[in-house]
């Protein structure tokens, strides 16, 4: 039993690798001992191995766009802490939090899809946003000269994330299997990296966007 969970391991490291070797337009290069745990497979492996990459690949698929979306997110909450620097209004919004975890859940249930699951990763969303805010805040605090010259308009803003919530719905209604796959963390990790890579991401949108991230897969 202990040798067919270390082979099972193995396996979906293997996969890992190879997607993160075709699958990322060489942006991000797999981590050395996954590469060597995906070279020379048995041959009993191998017919699994194919399937389960072929898995692995459209898992990864799904898995980019939230992502994606979730770095989108992200920059609204630069346009948010701008909108709110100097007004002396705190960052924490319980009444906006809670309207916008009930709308993404019932968004969920007419969409098929799980309303526990899609809440508890928009909490994560939420916070990683203030996590962004909190530390432009800080930013600016210490050197004002960096600090926004222009306040955007906060209900404006609200549109443009009620619009990307919308969509961050959508992908997560569409990849429970992503999300519940074994080698999910390691194809998120990977589409993480690009997402920093395309968006060229600084120290604090990186830590946000691991925070954004951190429910994505189930069981994380």
């Amino acid at each position: 039993m202990q040798l067919i969970t270390s082979m099972r391991s193995a396996l979906t490291a293997g996969v890992a690798a190879a997607v993160l070797l075709t699958g990322t337009g060489g942006a991000v290069a797999a981590p050395a001992a996954l590469s060597a745990q995906a070279t020379a497979p048995s041959a009993e492996a191998t017919a699994p191995a194919a399937a389960t990459t072929r898995s692995a690949h459209s898992a990864y698929g799904r898995l980019g766009p939230l992502a994606g979306l979730s770095a989108e997110r992200l920059a609204t909450g630069d346009l948010v802490a701008a909108a709110k620097w100097g007004t002396g209004g705190p960052i924490d919004d319980p009444a906006r939090e809670q309207e916008v975890l009930d709308a993404v859940a019932d968004q969920a249930r007419r969409l098929g899809a799980d309303p526990a699951a899609t809440v508890r990763i928009f909490r994560d969303q939420i916070e990683a946003s203030k996590v962004v805010q909190r530390g432009l805040h800080r930013r600016w605090h210490a050197d004002p000269a960096q600090a926004p010259t222009t306040r955007p308009d906060l209900d404006e803003v609200r549109k443009e994330i009620n619009r990307i919530n919308g969509e961050l719905v959508r992908a997560i209604a569409r990849s429970p299997h992503a999300r519940s796959a074994p080698y999910c963390a390691p194809l998120l990790t990977v589409a993480a990296a690009r997402v920093r890579h395309e968006r060229h991401l600084d120290g604090l949108h990186r830590v946000a966007l691991a925070r954004s991230l951190r429910s994505v897969c189930d069981g994380a």
